[in-house]
């Protein structure tokens, strides 16, 4: 599983016409279910989420978890964080997961985060999605599961 972790103070998603998620001050979650993934990778994924130390403290250090700030989570999906560009122009997504896993999988990351006591906000599944963010710091993370990177 991969996300792309970005500290926000706002963050909204919108599927044509109608806002389907928003937050205030928190993350937000752009992720990927990789065909390799199972339910372990979504709980994995949920406690780095909700544990990432990424806010600042009083001293303006990175020291406080999401959890700690208070803040909330805006999860996103978004299977193009499995493209791979490293052969051509055109991006293969072999190692995505088919849309039944993955959604599955996505929802569990999203009901593993709530269950750690994080308030979270979703995108739309397999929606064309347009998303608004202002980036915090700018502070952006990359995550993987199986320690890629």
């Amino acid at each position: 599983m991969r996300a792309v972790v970005q500290r926000v103070s706002r963050a909204c998603v919108r599927v044509a016409d109608r806002n389907v998620g928003e937050i205030g001050a928190g993350l937000l979650v752009l992720v990927s279910v990789g065909t390799d993934d199972d339910e372990r990778d979504a709980r994995s994924m949920a406690e780095k989420l909700a544990e990432l130390r990424i806010f600042p403290d009083a001293n303006g250090l990175m020291n406080r978890s999401l959890q700690d700030a208070g803040g909330a989570l805006l999860l996103v999906s978004q299977f193009t964080l499995h493209g791979d560009v490293r052969r051509g122009r055109r991006p293969s997504f072999v190692t995505a997961a088919p849309p039944t896993r993955a959604r599955s999988l996505y929802e569990l990351l999203g009901a593993a985060l709530a269950a750690l006591g994080v308030q979270v906000a979703h995108g739309e599944f397999g929606a064309h999605m347009a998303v608004e963010l202002v980036n915090d710091g700018p502070v952006t993370i990359l995550v993987d599961t199986k320690r890629l990177f």
